[in-house]
């Protein structure tokens, strides 16, 4: 017993040190490896913690990316043919006057935008495809057969309701940017058929509309483009840090759908006429009468002074008959010979006399 106990009190103890170490505990040499992260991210009790990933994206990996330049050549293509457009003075084309028309439509053009938030975050190149391919068929679908497809729904109750369609289409992308998950990819799906939808009506029932090829050619070409171009640069980005933003924009699109929604029940301000003056005489009121014997008009009761202008007085006058036609005495009776006219018809025929 005493030898068990002399062994077992000759063993050193371990002291620790305040940063967590033991004394005991092999450390680290200078040139050598690190601890691995999850040993060092395990404490004392064994109970395993997660480590917090980083969030923020590798900008310098991103911005060397090649795929990336061509999505920034892509994204300021469209700005800088923009800038062109507005800044040189020159007759626009119809292909150019359908892009700038895919601008025009205020509320459309932000639910594109937001469309191409929930494009740059799908999970998969199928998912992204999927998105952009059912807006696409929608809006070409609806631009080819625009005639007989309007004909069925003007015919329908559906007819009643066209006006519900755009802000209905801005809310359901901004409430689809909310989701998480299988549901958002179905609900931007759902919403590009309906911003889709709501556009083809815009450019179907324009002047231009459907008639010009080169027009309709330039709304598809400005609405794809506001689709793609954002959602190719956004999607290096994608990340746990992209909801909030995404969350943001969709919170913005709802109320703008609200905001467009109620101003279409609001009543349109009738023009009324101007109340009376009751510093005038009669309420402001301006009555002029010109009398038919050629006197001084008057305005409001009171005589004008015309001075003694016979030109004015003259251009005042009221207009008698027309001097410079033919007078005839009866209806039968030819017109003068000399303005050489022929005979009416069924009149008698003149001879001149030798």
């Amino acid at each position: 017993m005493s030898k068990r106990r002399q062994q077992h009190g000759s063993r050193p103890r371990a002291r620790g040190r305040a940063d967590g170490t033991v004394a005991g505990a092999h450390r680290p040499r200078a040139g050598g490896q690190a601890a691995s992260p999850s040993a060092a991210a395990t404490p004392q009790g064994g109970e395993a913690q997660p480590v917090p990933a980083g969030t923020r994206p590798d900008f310098g990996r991103i911005f060397a990316d090649p795929g990336f330049r061509r999505s920034l050549w892509l994204l300021n293509a469209g700005l800088i043919a923009l800038l062109l457009s507005q800044g040189i003075t020159h007759e626009y084309g119809f292909l150019e006057l359908g892009f700038l028309f895919t601008l025009s439509v205020y509320d459309l053009v932000l639910a594109m935008l937001g469309l191409s938030l929930g494009v740059a975050m799908a999970a998969t190149r199928r998912d992204f495809a999927a998105i952009v391919g059912v807006f696409l068929g929608v809006l070409l679908v609806m631009l080819t057969f625009f005639d007989p497809i309007f004909r069925v729904i003007f015919d329908s109750p559906l007819a009643d309701y066209l006006f519900l369609v755009a802000p209905s289409a801005v809310m359901a992308t901004g409430a689809s940017l909310w989701l998480t998950g299988p549901w958002r990819q179905r609900a931007l799906i759902v919403a590009a058929a309906l911003v889709a939808f709501s556009f083809s009506l815009f450019v179907g029932l324009d002047d231009l509309g459907i008639g010009i090829l080169d027009f309709t050619a330039g709304t598809v070409l400005c609405a794809l483009w506001l689709v793609l171009a954002p959602a190719l640069a956004l999607r290096h980005f994608r990340g746990p840090w992209l909801k909030i933003p995404s969350r943001i924009v969709g919170s913005w699109l709802v109320v703008i759908g609200i905001i467009v929604l109620a101003s279409l029940y609001v009543p349109m301000p009738l023009k009324a006429p101007s109340l009376p003056d009751p510093s005038q005489p009669d309420g402001g009121a301006i009555e002029l009468n010109i009398p038919d014997d050629g006197s001084a008009p008057t305005l409001n009761g009171e005589a004008l002074d015309l001075g003694d202008d016979p030109a004015l007085l003259e251009d005042l006058a009221p207009e008698g008959p027309d001097t410079d036609l033919p007078m005839l005495d009866a209806p039968g009776d030819a017109p003068d010979a000399a303005q050489g006219d022929a005979p009416a018809q069924g009149a008698p025929q003149v001879e001149p006399r030798p």
